[in-house]
């Protein structure tokens, strides 16, 4: 009997609670990310806010994949560092932030680097960055296609702030950058119709920057919900960022659209059994992302289990399965939201041929790394 695909020869010598990271899923994503996108690794710009480590970045530079998405200064330097050409931070710059970045474009040179922008006064942060710096920065127009989050909606303001960003000394109009982020549906029907519904405005928005004179030279789309969709379109780059180590919030709802394979796992151990039908494992609210209602945490061994309590270092689940498992026990969990449960841990384990061999430290979990 093959063991299961979580199994650990040496799980003995991880200490719990822990994030592992099971190399050959992984590699499996990634292929089928490259699969979606037709092959090409220059369709895909893949957001690095799931994994935020260098070695994930490595593993897509070596499949041709050079471009990149970024949420914070620190994980556009990560990808700079391990040779990616192009970074677009999908923030707006403001403040010191921005400042940040031009000394990334310094230290970096072989790295494109560019920001998002939905007013005035973000292009007025980028421009005074790249104009102390001495460099050239990118500038993508951040267009609002139904979340409501950060951007301007297609009208005669948003082209007018295209050309300001087109005409403003040290940046470079890059292109549009429209995140749909609140189509999520289960159906993948309606998920298409609503994001060919969200996204005609930007289309025609497009149109009219290039009739006006400007080159919009990459429109960046969606996320993972909707990557297969705008897969479907040449004209759009890609950037899926969640389909890297997937989770079961994403895999109930898409199992046949995004065949993706969950690739980061929770190692907990039952600490206590407190009672009848109860068991207590040492995963806190530190240790998996708790914005969402229970079941945070899914797991392999107990997939029925309820949890009836969690606080910072416990976790107590209910199972009539309790006299199965002892003291010292482990158990596998895949999170129902893994991005944020990734940026809890300071490394991972991770997991080939049934071992741990090597950790990979989550190198942008910190806000800073030099700069």
């Amino acid at each position: 009997m093959h063991p299961a695909w979580f199994h650990i020869e040496n799980e003995a010598d991880i200490p719990s609670p822990a994030l592992l990271f099971y190399r050959k899923r992984i590699e499996h994503n990634l292929d089928l990310m490259l699969q979606i996108a037709g092959g090409n690794p220059k369709r895909l710009r893949p957001h690095v806010k799931t994994h935020k480590t260098a070695e994930v970045i490595a593993m897509q530079i070596r499949l041709g994949i050079t471009q990149f998405k970024a949420s914070t200064i620190a994980e556009a330097e990560m990808c700079a560092a391990v040779g990616a050409t192009d970074v677009l931070l999908a923030m707006p710059s403001v403040g010191i932030n921005a400042q940040r970045l031009g000394d990334l474009a310094v230290r970096f040179p072989d790295t494109q680097f560019s920001s998002i922008a939905d007013s005035e006064e973000v292009v007025a942060f980028l421009a005074s960055a790249a104009q102390q710096h001495n460099v050239t920065l990118g500038a993508y127009i951040e267009i609002d296609c139904g979340m409501s989050r950060t951007g301007i909606v297609p009208s005669d303001e948003a082209a007018l702030l295209a050309h300001v960003i087109k005409d403003t000394p040290r940046l470079q109009f890059r292109g549009i950058h429209a995140y749909d982020g609140h189509i999520h549906d289960e159906s993948l029907d309606v998920r298409r119709e609503r994001c060919d519904a969200a996204f005609e405005p930007v289309l025609q928005f497009r149109c009219r920057l290039q009739g006006e004179g400007i080159i919009v030279k990459e429109l960046v789309a969606g996320g993972s919900p909707t990557f297969g969709i705008h897969a479907g379109y040449e004209d759009r780059t890609l950037s899926p960022g969640t389909t890297v180590l997937w989770d079961f919030g994403y895999g109930d709802k898409y199992p046949q659209d995004l065949p993706f394979l969950p690739a980061a796992v929770l190692l907990a151990r039952v600490i206590s059994k407190p009672g009848k039908n109860r068991i207590t494992l040492d995963l806190g609210h530190k240790s998996v992302a708790p914005e969402n209602p229970h079941p945070r945490v899914r797991f392999e061994e107990l997939p029925d289990a309820v949890a009836i309590m969690q606080s910072e270092e416990h976790l107590v689940l209910e199972t009539e399965r309790a006299h199965e498992f002892t003291i010292g026990q482990a158990l596998h969990g895949i999170p129902r939201h893994v991005c944020p449960t990734v940026s809890m841990h300071g490394e991972a384990y991770v997991i080939d041929a049934l071992k741990t061999t090597e950790r990979w430290p989550i190198t942008a979990r910190n806000r800073i790394i030099t700069v």
